[in-house]
């Protein structure tokens, strides 16, 4: 069932697993504030029976990146060019910036697990997109590349949190710092990629992934993605006292006690 088809986006449903897809191949799938929008939007329209989101990009690339028209003196067709955003007050930028962002930051509700599947370039907004997902399977031909310093800007949405979360601050800053691409094998090594097949696989790793994500309970899976989020927030004191509270919640369920 296909709930959404617009600036690049496409939203489709069956049973619990929700398929957003990059539809804009001849251009690698380069974004655009529309596609932010449309983004954005498919989240909000992911029903509540859902419980696996797979972001795919069609054709050879997941994402090259921002549509580098953004930056020409027309911009995109009835949008302000950033360069315009750019001369415009600081509140104004500032609340612009944020509404970019809701594109990247659903992935990571409580209810959902989202599964990014890479093939090819994530570049820029392409990683960062890949980023705001749960977790991510690659193909063997995938090279993640943060490009923003070298055009004199910083990765700006939501990326950079996850980013030193799973490879760490001294990695992280040299990833970006350098704009050097990251290729499959060492996404990998140091925790940016859960899995990495041939590109000819890519689709059956990812079923298969979903698959075992679904075999549990919905409640166990979502209170255990909850206590693993705020692992890193709590102490250890905390986090004892977290895992307590939730598996009490998790017994009174399973007999028949809860609210």
């Amino acid at each position: 069932m296909t709930l959404l088809d617009k600036d690049g986006v496409r939203l489709t449903v069956d049973d619990v697993i929700a398929t957003v897809t990059l539809a804009g191949p001849a251009k690698r799938n380069a974004q655009s504030p529309a596609m932010w929008r449309a983004l954005a939007e498919a989240g909000s329209l992911v029903p509540g029976n859902v419980r696996i989101v797979v972001l795919r990009g069609e054709g050879k690339s997941f994402s090259a990146g921002l549509d580098r028209q953004a930056f020409t003196p027309e911009g995109f067709d009835g949008e302000p060019s950033f360069l315009d955003m750019a001369r415009g007050p600081d509140d104004e930028l500032d609340a612009t910036i944020a509404e970019y962002q809701e594109a990247f930051t659903w992935w990571r509700r409580s209810d959902v697990v989202s599964i990014a599947a890479v093939q090819g370039h994530a570049i820029g907004a392409g990683f960062q997109l890949a980023l705001a997902c749960d977790l991510r399977v690659c193909a063997d031909d995938a090279q993640f590349a943060m490009r923003e310093t070298s055009l004199g800007l910083v990765p700006d949405l939501t990326g950079t949190h996850p980013l030193v979360a799973l490879v760490g601050y001294a990695r992280a800053l040299e990833i970006c710092a350098t704009g050097r691409f990251v290729h499959a094998d060492e996404a990998e090594r140091i925790g940016l990629a859960n899995l990495v097949v041939p590109a000819a696989d890519l689709d059956g790793a990812v079923a298969d992934l979903a698959a075992a994500l679904t075999a549990a309970p919905r409640d166990a899976v979502i209170e255990t993605k909850a206590l693993l989020a705020g692992a890193a927030s709590r102490t250890y004191e905390e986090q004892r006292a977290a895992e307590r509270a939730a598996q009490a919640r998790r017994l009174r369920d399973l007999a028949g006690l809860g609210e």
